[in-house]
């Protein structure tokens, strides 16, 4: 490996970790400080918990701390990366069964139903979320997600429609898993009554067939 590229590896991208422990014990202090960042921003808030916070509750030393995360950025990343890597296995199982064109509707409101259940079990993922909108390098971060999110709804558009032209079922699969994105961060803002109440008109808006797509 060149030098430059030595250099760049220890280099730790926006917004996530500085490095991933290997070590057993490594691991654990890793894990703790995720899980008190997390206990800490659900009670405060993503903007008003400080790394010292962290320090404080956790038990581990500033320089244990900041020898895995650069930043307070980085610790909101990681928790984000983890629960985009669990929004994704929820879209790809719901996903998986779409064999037909009358197989879509049923799958995307099952991709509704579904994020919106996961924010409603960690409802920190309401804070991870709102810090991704604050700060660039976490934008980055939910950018590249929804682009995996699209990619994955393409690929199961592409099974029922094979012909589609390329520009129009990403336009298509963009567009349309942005706008549930919207939805259920508009309804985890509800009491739940309306938020299901949203989330059903929402789900009727939802394309039925691939009829106008191309």
């Amino acid at each position: 490996m060149s030098r430059r590229k030595a250099a760049a590896a220890e280099v730790p991208l926006p917004g996530l970790a500085r490095l991933a422990p290997t070590q057993q014990r490594s691991r654990e202090r890793f894990e703790r400080i995720l899980a008190c960042a997390a206990e800490i921003m659900a009670e405060k808030g993503s903007e008003a918990f400080r790394m010292s916070d962290v320090v404080a509750r956790s038990g581990v030393a500033f320089g244990s701390l900041y020898q895995y995360f650069p930043d307070k950025a980085a610790i909101i990343g990681t928790l984000a990366e983890r629960h985009n890597a669990v929004g994704r296995d929820c879209v790809r199982r719901d996903l998986a069964a779409v064999a037909t064109a009358r197989d879509l509707h049923p799958a995307l409101c099952r991709i509704v139903d579904s994020y919106y259940e996961m924010f409603m079990r960690e409802p920190v993922m309401r804070d991870i979320w709102q810090a991704t909108q604050a700060d660039r390098a976490l934008q980055k971060l939910d950018a590249d997600d929804m682009a995996v999110l699209s990619g994955l709804l393409s690929d199961a558009v592409r099974r029922i429609a094979p012909d589609m032209p390329t520009a129009a079922l990403a336009t298509f699969s963009a567009l349309t898993m942005t706008l549930i994105a919207a939805a259920v961060r508009h309804a985890i803002a509800l009491p739940p009554r309306k938020a299901r109440q949203a989330l059903t008109q929402f789900k009727t808006m939802l394309p039925h067939d691939l009829a106008g797509t191309t």
